[in-house]
């Protein structure tokens, strides 16, 4: 079985020489965006998540929760009950991404806006 660790970024001297590839790389993924969305409302199980992200498979969603938490931004809370609850949720410094999501979600309307536009 693979460890947290595992699914952290390898060395590579583009992102270490570039902050915005870095940052981007910890956010990019099909469903990323998508997850921390949902996530910035508060704790989220993975069957909610599986139900707020229409086309994500649970092994997709599995990975990208796993990528996130092994760089920090969602933490996984497992509650010792019968049948097992798992919670994700944003850690405080993924908690740090909201300001760049909002600017990110008004510069997204005001893009599909601009295209919706053209002939």
């Amino acid at each position: 079985m693979k460890s947290i660790a595992d699914y952290e970024h390898k060395i590579d001297r583009l992102r270490d020489d570039c902050p915005v590839k870095a940052a981007l790389d910890v956010i990019r993924g099909r469903w990323k965006p998508s997850i921390l969305f949902e996530l910035r409302e508060g704790k989220r199980r993975f069957s909610e998540l599986q139900q707020a992200i229409p086309g994500v498979t649970a092994q997709t969603l599995s990975l990208q929760l796993k990528q996130l938490e092994a760089d920090e931004i969602v933490s996984r809370t497992v509650y010792p009950e019968v049948p097992a609850r798992v919670e994700y949720q944003l850690t405080e410094y993924g908690n740090t991404l909201a300001p760049l999501f909002e600017e990110l979600e008004a510069w997204g309307k005001r893009y599909q806006q601009r295209t919706r536009r053209k002939p």
